[in-house]
């Protein structure tokens, strides 16, 4: 009896002692690998990722515009360890996915990792083929993912959500998806034990873009860069007063939505990663130095006898073929006629040191600020480095220095803005930060009289009723291999309206048009059209009833 008890026992403790190393065996040695699979489930379901954010466009009656959202997407991935045939497997799959058989394979080698992605955004036929092929350890679940309801507008604004060359973890790259990825991804949720800790949503962003001027701007300069077969451009919409950027815009742009199948350098942004030589448009900047500095007037006279020698180098104006000496003439009719020879003269009355002083107030060698990532800045190094008279000469026309064009566009705006320069900012409801005071009201107020007998005189920008000031740029494109410049030329036109009580300023750059035709012929019209379209748009009054 003793002997029988003692063997029922000993069953009972051998069983129990089974369950128990199984339990440890589960929960303690194994306890990581479920523990990692049931994560790799919950976030291939997408329970662990947070909704991001939207980004949101506006009008001009205050309403939101969806310009990136989330949007369910079939995505196929692996579970290294269920995988039976790693090779035979990435071959199956290759073919199905079109994805490189070595990439697929070096996933599914990964023996210790539960989850590995190999497909995002997977089509109908991918889905059908991958489950017919039944491969074990392959799985089909949909991904909330991004989407651009737009596609290429604003795409360099906005910039995308992808993987990077280091991981494959979504998160914003380029644009507003990046400066802005904490806020837009939120807090991913996570597994502790046998608990979930929820996600927290991402915030939503509403931007100061008003879509109708983004769409419209966008549409004339693609047009102009292709009736002219120039390289790209960019197109910029402020509004002087506060520093509201409206449309910001270049060209090639590329779409958001299939962004692999562009080159790295499609997503840099023109208008804040990327400097040039300016040219022409400069000119107001060196008349409004002038003038503030109590130098030169509008009415200052200067004889041009169609060229000036400095330091061995000589400077023609554009036009000296054609027409050439204009004689006596007044700092007013030195910009209506775009004389490189009268600003030479203006910067040489104002001084080296004052004139550099000005150019550094008006922002052309800092960033902006605005809310962007990449932003880089113009130089002014010619003029502190070689200080030599020929180098603040042909800086006085806008050569031999460099800018973005987002840069100049704010040097201007203060102009726009009774000599007050705001920084652009891009995020809806942030307060409008002044930089600083450049020039007197006097003096902006004179270098927009003198940019309005420009658009007058020239008619080619002018719009019926309304006073605008303008300024056109053609600089030539350095070249950087053997010196000097090459025949090849930037255009360039800044200009704001209506010119008593500015409203918008516009900015418009094409690169190399082919047959380096003038600004006039090219920009200028381009601005024409978009400055009659916004005045239209926002319903904005005459103030020049008498033309």
């Amino acid at each position: 009896m003793k002997g029988r008890l003692t063997l029922i026992a000993l069953g009972v403790i051998t069983v129990y002692s089974g369950l128990l190393f199984r339990f440890y065996n589960l929960q303690i040695n194994k306890g990581d690998y479920y523990s990692a699979r049931a994560e790799s489930q919950f976030r291939s379901s997408g329970l662990l990722e947070p909704r991001r954010g939207n980004i949101y466009f506006s009008d001009k009656n205050g309403n939101s515009i969806p310009a990136a959202i989330n949007k369910d997407y079939p995505s196929i991935y692996a579970v290294p360890k269920e995988i039976q045939d790693a090779k035979n497997s990435a071959a199956i799959l290759s073919k199905i996915l079109s994805v490189n058989e070595s990439q697929i394979l070096k996933s599914l080698l990964k023996t210790n990792d539960l989850y590995e992605l190999l497909l995002v955004k997977a089509t109908a036929e991918q889905v059908e083929a991958t489950r017919l092929a039944a491969i074990a350890g392959i799985y089909i679940a949909d991904d909330t993912l991004r989407f651009y309801p737009f596609g290429k507008l604003s795409a360099h604004l906005l910039g995308f959500v992808g993987p990077s060359d280091k991981d494959d973890l979504l998160r914003g790259r380029y644009g507003i998806e990046a400066a802005f990825d904490s806020e837009l991804h939120g807090v991913s949720g996570v597994t502790e034990e046998d608990k979930i800790i929820r996600p927290k949503s991402g915030k939503d962003i509403s931007l100061t873009i008003d879509r109708a001027i983004q769409a419209r701007a966008e549409e004339i300069l693609s047009g102009v860069i292709k009736e002219y077969g120039a390289v790209g451009g960019t197109v910029i919409v402020q509004e002087p007063a506060t520093g509201k950027i409206l449309a910001l815009g270049n060209y090639p742009a590329y779409d958001p939505n299939i962004y692999s199948e562009y080159a790295v350098k499609s997503f840099l942004n023109p208008a804040i990663e990327a400097v040039y030589e300016p040219g022409s448009i400069i000119k107001v900047l060196t008349m409004a130095a002038g003038i503030d500095s109590g130098k030169i007037t509008p009415d200052t006279t200067y004889y041009d006898t169609g060229s000036v020698t400095i330091n061995g180098r000589t400077i023609k104006n554009w036009d000296f073929d054609k027409k050439g000496a204009h004689g006596k003439v007044t700092m007013a009719e030195g910009i209506e006629q775009s004389i490189n020879t009268a600003m030479v003269f203006a910067e040489k009355k104002t001084g080296h040191a004052t004139f550099l002083n000005y150019f550094e107030k008006f922002g052309l060698e800092e960033e902006t600020g605005i809310e962007l990532p990449g932003e880089v800045s113009g130089s002014l190094r010619p003029l502190k480095k070689d200080a030599r008279d020929i180098n603040f000469a042909t800086a006085s026309f806008g050569q031999g220095i460099s800018t973005t064009p987002l840069q100049v566009l704010r040097a201007i705006g203060s102009i726009a803005n009774g000599g007050v320069m705001m920084n652009p900012y891009i995020i809806e409801g942030a307060e409008p930060r002044m930089a600083r005071r450049v020039v007197s009201k006097e003096t902006a107020d004179q270098v927009t009289a003198m940019m309005v007998s420009a658009v007058a005189k020239a008619q080619v920008a002018q719009i019926s009723n309304y006073r605008i000031a303008g300024k056109t740029g053609t600089a030539q494109v350095p070249d950087f291999g053997r010196g000097g410049y090459t025949d090849e030329v930037i255009n360039t036109y800044v200009g704001f309206a209506p010119a008593s009580n500015p409203k918008f300023i516009v900015l418009i750059k094409i690169d190399k048009p082919r047959g380096a035709p003038l600004a006039g012929l090219t920009v200028v019209p381009a601005f024409r059209e978009l400055t009659h379209f916004i005045l239209n748009y926002y319903n904005i009054p005459p103030d020049d009833l008498e033309n």
